[in-house]
């Protein structure tokens, strides 16, 4: 295979550039972005802004003012090779005479899974990668999770102060953490197809769990911008029909055990509109949280996004879902009282769960700190 050169990384870091514009946006489809080259210029960019819409190699092409014969196409993602919602990539490269395809990583799709860098070579264009696949693979951990486990990519978000703890042991919580800190979360619920709570958190907070930003991180009013499925875990199904989370009621989704549902609350739920889905006990005696985001993952959700207490951001860590956790953490101390970070029972060091930090970064008067899970392998003991 041609190795890469310097001009193609290059190009590649602009495509991851243009990839990362869809952020918010091309759910359930991955976020790519692709650069058209020819004679050591650039002459059109694309990326994938919305499903049903122009993938990015179709965007590029579109952008380009004048001809595309011995161009070099470069792109975040192998091309798509089968048809969907838009026309195979790969063969649209091969009609606009592109020459070269420098590409990041292949696509975990099994529809696609090497299948489109086929189609490029069986018509004669000249291969290159992964280039910048590191890169390429960090604007889609979702879409990468779903297709090779079957799996969202769950993220749970938590504040907390200097102490570890998130609220005062009476249960008030608002606001540990400052302005720029719950606006950066606002990004993190933008890029999410689900936001996840739990029904303890509806009780005591009653939220919205709302997206209230564009594209551009502008404040705006959450009726213009796509809203992510939000999903409550609620057992017992005792979530009260007028709690905010549950309009509008056609965004909302909540999982709880058949067993225990009171007939007449369902059906008044049902009636308005309220996907109720039904999930078995775990051994735990909690919902199987397994089962829960697996049935997510069907309907093609990429990634999850966690907000709610001890108890459940315990259980998804406990079941080993958490790909991801941020923790904000504010200067102050709510004292010994409070209420801990995580529901997290471990009698023995040996249990402790380390955590790999990937960023550490200070917004406002907070610090961001994103972790990842190091779960320990007990059959390799």
């Amino acid at each position: 295979m041609a190795q890469p050169y310097v001009n193609d990384e290059q190009r590649m870091a602009r495509a991851v550039q243009l990839a990362r514009l869809g952020m918010f946006t091309t759910h359930p489809n991955p976020r790519v972005g692709c650069v058209i080259e020819k004679d050591g210029h650039i002459i059109g960019e694309g990326f994938h802004a919305k499903a049903g819409e122009g993938h990015a190699e179709v965007q590029a092409l579109a952008s380009v003012q004048g001809d595309t014969t011995g161009a070099t196409a470069y792109v975040t993602l192998e091309p798509c090779s089968h048809h969907g919602r838009t026309p195979p990539c790969a063969e649209a490269l091969v009609k606009a005479g592109i020459t070269k395809v420098v590409y990041g990583m292949e696509d975990p799709n099994p529809e696609v899974a090497g299948r489109g860098l086929q189609i490029l070579k069986k018509a004669g264009i000249e291969v290159v990668g992964p280039v910048l696949e590191n890169e390429c693979r960090g604007l889609n951990p979702g879409f990468i999770k779903r297709m090779e486990e079957g799996l969202p990519f769950v993220r749970v978000k938590l504040a907390m102060s200097v102490d570890g703890r998130t609220a005062m042991e009476s249960g008030e919580s608002q606001w540990i953490t400052g302005p720029q800190a719950r606006g950066d979360v606002q990004k993190l619920r933008a890029q999410s197809a689900a936001i996840v709570t739990g029904i303890g958190s509806v009780i005591a907070d009653n939220p919205s769990m709302t997206v209230r930003i564009d594209n551009q991180g502008n404040e705006v009013d959450a009726k213009t911008v796509r809203q992510p499925l939000r999903v409550v875990m609620d057992t017992a199904l005792s979530i009260a029909p007028e709690a905010k989370i549950l309009y509008p009621t056609n965004e909302v989704a909540i999982f709880c055990d058949e067993e225990e549902v009171e007939a007449d609350h369902l059906k008044a739920l049902q009636k308005k509109g309220v996907d109720v889905r039904f999930v078995p006990l775990g051994e735990d005696g909690r919902l199987d949280l397994v089962e829960a985001m697996g049935q997510l993952a069907d309907e093609g959700i990429n990634e999850v996004l966690v907000e709610t207490g001890a108890e459940l951001a315990g259980a998804f860590l406990n079941a080993g879902l958490v790909d991801e956790l941020v923790i904000y953490m504010a200067p102050k101390l709510l004292g010994s009282a409070a209420r801990p970070l995580l529901s997290l029972p471990l009698e023995h060091m040996s249990e402790a769960v380390e955590l790999d930090l990937q960023e550490m970064t200070k917004i406002g008067s907070d610090i961001k700190f994103v972790y990842v899970p190091q779960y320990r392998d007990d059959e390799a003991e």
